[in-house]
């Protein structure tokens, strides 16, 4: 009997065996299975993000596209080996750290494609500066692909694409690709929107080679004359879009953009002064008599240097930029009339280009402060509590360029379809609107002529079609190691003289520099600017 049970049990053991054998068998031979088990070992690995192009008015692009490509490096010493020699300086830690430490595949930047090596790789297109323009307008991005300024920060939700196309492979546990399998590259698509400026590549160009040349610390803006739009901006000291960390830790002040800064006017104030008070009947052949200073309530407000500059008229007053003529020009005017017609010019507001970007909004004189009889003297000429930005200014200065007519200055002219190379158009279009009369904008414009003519602006003057504009000097109240006040210096301008194509504003920030220095700047500006002109 128990020999027979034994059997029983033997016989239901190897049944139960040969069962398991069977089922084993069956599931390694089903294919649904194998491919399960390989779906559960996919990995999936991320190519950095696409961004949106930025464009010049012309359609040119701004920012550049290159080929990046990208080598798929396996856990271990192995990849390390293979791929040390072929990956950029910056990436070869990572590629030491992660070849050591990572349990799946990864993907890593190498100077080109391996695929004949016998490493999968794969190429991507990679936004970059490839020769820096504009910068403090295009503004730079972070590591993560994200704007931080400028149009790359107010457009962000436009330019950045969060997804990139992606590498799937089926890995072991051990992080090795599966046997009889290659990666696979799976394009993610786009309906990628560009943004496109107003800025034309070539006057920036002009723009920026003269600043680098000319000046330490400053803006230079320009505007086409007929629609206001931005066509050059340039802030000084600059910096690489590509390499924060070195302006960051110089604190040299080059990651503020000028142009949207507010800054001490002074005298290019002056023309839009002049022009209100013809507005409201004042006879520009009266002459007054300046000693080099004048008294207002027991206060004494002097010309630059005390400079006596006799009886003049009003053309004579701001060719020789007489603060004493003005003075008494802004107490007969009034607060009323000389604050509206700053506020009529854009000044005291900022300039929206976006509902993201805009300019700095420089600071007002409230009408209770120019009920002060002194307040009013210093804003007369352009101090005190008045501060601007250089694209306040220039839009300031268009008005007479344009017989009259305030143009908002503007910077965005639409999305582009970068798929269609379609344009939708800035809600923040061109406004307009006369803040002066023809004829008064007429008279004016022949005084700023006399500026560059025989006044105090003559080294503005450039080689050809003449010019028209305004000196500014402005205290600062701030001063340099030799207890030597530093100044904000202008000159605001048009050229040519007769038929306007750009009104330029130069700025040079806490300087000890004259006016002078700027209106050379000025003038070699327009001598660039001839040759772009059509023969």
């Amino acid at each position: 009997m128990k020999e027979k049970r034994l059997l029983w049990v033997y016989g239901a053991f190897l049944l139960l065996f040969l069962g398991i054998v069977a089922r084993l068998y069956l599931l390694a031979s089903n294919q649904n299975y194998a491919e399960n088990a390989r779906n559960q070992t996919i990995t999936t690995l991320e190519l950095p993000s696409k961004r949106g192009q930025i464009y010049d008015v012309n359609k040119n692009p701004l920012t550049g596209i290159i080929q990046q490509w990208y080598a798929l490096a396996l856990p271990g010493d192995d990849s390390y080996v293979k791929l040390f020699r072929y990956v950029p300086y910056q990436s070869q830690t990572e590629l030491y750290q992660r070849a050591s430490t990572a349990a799946t595949p990864f993907l890593i930047p190498v100077q080109q494609d391996l695929t004949q090596k016998g490493i999968f790789s794969v190429a991507e297109k990679k936004r970059e500066f490839p020769l820096p323009i504009a910068v403090h307008i295009l503004g730079y991005v972070n590591q993560e692909g994200h704007g931080v300024s400028g149009v790359e920060q107010a457009f962000d939700d436009i330019l950045y694409q969060p997804q990139g196309d992606v590498v799937r492979c089926a890995t072991t546990a051990r992080g090795s690709l599966m046997e009889d399998t290659s990666p696979l590259l799976q394009t993610v698509p786009t309906s990628q929107q560009g943004v496109q400026l107003t800025i034309d590549t070539a006057v920036q160009r002009i723009a920026e080679g003269v600043a680098t040349d000319k000046m330490q610390q400053g803006a230079i803006l320009i505007l086409d004359t007929a629609t206001s739009e931005i066509r050059a901006a340039v802030s000084m000291p600059t910096f690489d879009p590509l390499n924060i960390q070195k302006s960051i830790e110089a604190e040299d002040t080059s990651l503020i953009n000028r142009n949207f800064s507010a800054f001490n006017v002074g005298s290019v104030f002056k023309p839009l002064l002049a022009a209100q008070a013809l507005e409201q009947g004042w006879n520009p052949e009266d002459v007054y008599e300046c000693k080099g200073w004048i008294d207002v309530d027991g206060q004494i407000y002097r010309c630059v240097d005390g400079v006596a500059h006799g009886t003049i008229n009003m053309s004579q007053a701001i060719a020789q930029s007489c603060n004493c003529y003005f003075v008494q020009l802004g107490q007969w005017l009034g607060a009323n009339q000389a604050l509206s017609i700053a506020q009529q010019a854009g000044f005291g507001k900022p300039l929206y280009f976006d509902a993201a970007l805009k300019s700095a909004s420089g600071t007002l004189p409230t009408m209770e402060q120019l009920e002060s009889s002194g307040e009013l003297a210093n804003f007369s000429f352009g101090q005190g509590k008045f501060t601007a930005t250089p694209v306040q200014v220039a839009a300031m200065m268009n008005v007479f360029a344009n017989e009259g007519m305030y143009r908002q200055p503007t910077l965005i002219k639409g999305l582009i379809n970068e798929g269609t190379g379609t344009l939708e158009p800035s809600l923040y279009f061109e406004q307009e609107k006369q803040i002066i009369s023809k004829e008064s904008c007429k008279l004016v414009k022949s005084m700023l002529q006399g500026v560059v003519n025989e006044g105090l602006g003559q080294k503005a003057s450039p080689t050809f079609g003449g010019a028209a504009g305004k000196t500014g000097t402005a205290q600062t109240g701030r001063f340099n190691e030799d207890e030597k006040e530093l100044t904000d210096v202008w000159f605001a301008g048009f050229w040519p003289a007769k038929t306007p194509r750009y009104t330029i504003v130069v700025l040079l920030d806490s300087t000890l520099q004259g006016s002078a220095k700027a209106a050379e700047i000025f003038a070699e500006l327009c001598n660039a600017l001839e040759y772009l002109q059509p023969s």
